[in-house]
């Protein structure tokens, strides 16, 4: 059982930065590809981005390309999503995801496709 937490959420001005960590336990680390998720209230849970078990693969939403960052580090379990030049529109609650990888080639972009998942943390960007 892998159990994820979430941090790093908050009160950020349009333009700005935050940097989400999400710690991981319970679970040999290095076995699972990771992803990053949004909820937006009243709209469904989206995929923002997904990265392999060794950090080799990304992937990333349209919407985010090119402002956010998935990263890693094995050595302290822990997956991370540097947001930049955030919008109102990513305002959000911000969730971490964990499955089991099928090769360092292999992201995941779907909800279901995710087995484990954190309990979330908030993102509002003001205007």
């Amino acid at each position: 059982q892998v159990q994820l937490v979430e941090s790093g959420g908050g009160l950020v001005q349009a333009g700005g930065s935050l940097t989400l960590s999400c710690a991981a336990s319970g679970g040999t680390f290095s076995n699972y590809a990771m992803g990053w998720f949004r909820q937006a209230p009243g709209k469904e849970r989206e995929f923002v981005a997904a990265i392999s078990w060794s950090g080799r693969t990304t992937y990333y939403a349209s919407s985010v390309k090119g402002r956010f960052t998935i990263s890693r580090d094995n050595a302290k379990n822990t997956v991370y999503l540097q947001m930049k030049s955030l919008k109102p529109e990513d305002t959000a609650v911000y969730y971490c995801a964990a499955t089991l990888s099928l090769g360092d080639s292999y992201v995941f972009t779907g909800r279901y496709e995710y087995r484990y998942w954190g309990q979330g943390t908030q993102v509002t960007v003001s205007s």
